[in-house]
């Protein structure tokens, strides 16, 4: 159970990182910087760059214990 939660953690971070690149209705859904950002545009889509990193990367760290 617990791998399923790191996996899922793992594939969140990789959309939020296709979030910046790519806009499709399911990554803007996921967008971090739209749910907790007001009058999030272009500007604030960057830091789902960086949140989606860190969010795979602890999956796929934690994956590895």
């Amino acid at each position: 159970m617990t791998s399923l939660v790191h996996i899922g953690a793992v594939v969140y971070g990789l959309l939020l990182v296709a979030a910046v690149f790519v806009r499709t209705p399911l990554t803007e859904a996921l967008r971090i910087d739209s749910l907790f950002i007001p009058d999030a545009g272009e500007k604030s889509r960057p830091l789902n760059l960086i949140l989606g990193l860190l969010i795979a990367g602890y999956g796929a760290w934690s994956l590895l214990q």
